[in-house]
């Protein structure tokens, strides 16, 4: 029996992508959880994005998240493992489970409150009543000539 040449074609190809597609994944989860933390050193920066020159954090970090990920282990494994070496400052966002749901809640419970408090000042500026009405173009000429009368006699 002999294959076609396209038939060896196929056979070769399929197992070279499947060899290529499988270190796609953990790159793809290394930059992920990655961008998920925050550098140790007191930058503030996203652990994958620190640029100190010298940094001791961010290559050791880098290093350990490549190690828990050839492990295998999940991300949430990784992201507790980093919580409990370097503590809950290491995550860039804070979880939404206890009290951490109050850094969730806060910004749109203040940007709501900031709105119905625009809505009141706007309906309350409404309800006062208006200014008087502008003088005439009538009594606008009396005021002009008895200001002339007073700084002509000066």
């Amino acid at each position: 029996m002999k294959w076609p040449a396209k038939r060896i074609a196929q056979a070769c190809s399929v197992p070279l992508l499947i060899i290529l597609l499988m270190g796609a994944g953990d790159d793809a989860r290394f930059d992920r959880l990655g961008h998920k933390m925050i550098c140790a050193c007191g930058c503030r920066q996203i652990l994958l994005e620190c640029n100190h020159v010298g940094c001791q954090y961010s290559d050791r970090m880098r290093g350990e998240l490549s190690t828990w990920l050839a492990r295998g282990d999940s991300d949430d494994l990784v992201l507790q493992a980093f919580m409990q070496k370097y503590g809950q400052t290491v995550l860039a966002a804070p979880t939404t489970s206890g009290f951490n749901r109050v850094a969730w809640v806060t910004p749109f419970a203040v940007f709501l409150a900031g709105i119905a408090l625009a809505i009141f000042v706007v309906l309350r500026w409404r309800s006062l009543p208006q200014a008087a009405a502008s003088p005439s173009v009538q009594a606008l000429d009396n005021y002009r000539q008895q200001a002339r009368k007073e700084t002509a006699e000066l």
